[in-house]
């Protein structure tokens, strides 16, 4: 199984190095020199007919293989593609969670600031209550003090 997994996987891989061969600087010249060869049969008195017969068939085969490659091409691109927008979709949902995360931490962090200038506030009450208290203790210990003097 295993086995033909790997031969699978280099049959796909050969029309993407066809590909990229063909693209390249190396068949440009390959396909020159092949023209140019084609022509020179005309030195070894093969007719002209025959030249043209050969190549015509020839860059009419060469065409039709290069379209299949081609549309290969476009096909493996068109996965990826799809892939890509896969990809793209699932990061936008997880932006629009993260989005909502954000806003929910927003909301509690509103609370807890609310929550704590309410406790500041009545911190500063109590705080205040205790100072009034404490002033009151003072004055009626002077009162008392006050009274005990008088007394004798």
């Amino acid at each position: 199984m295993e086995i033909q997994k790997d031969k699978l996987k280099k049959l796909n891989q050969l029309p993407v190095k066809i590909t990229d061969w063909v693209g390249s600087t190396k068949s440009l010249i390959l396909h020159t020199a092949l023209f140019v060869l084609i022509f020179a049969l005309r030195f070894f008195n093969v007719s002209t007919n025959d030249i043209l017969l050969i190549l015509t068939t020839a860059v009419s085969l060469e065409a039709i293989y290069l379209s299949i490659f081609i549309q290969m091409t476009v096909n493996r691109n068109t996965q990826s593609l799809v892939a890509v927008e896969e990809d793209i979709d699932e990061i936008q949902e997880d932006v629009e969670k993260l989005e909502k995360d954000v806003d929910e931490i927003q909301e509690d962090v509103g609370e807890i600031q609310e929550e704590e200038h309410a406790d500041t506030i009545y911190e500063r009450k109590n705080a205040e209550l205790l100072l009034n208290i404490e002033s009151t203790m003072k004055q009626l210990t002077n009162d008392i003090a006050a009274l005990k003097n008088q007394k004798k």
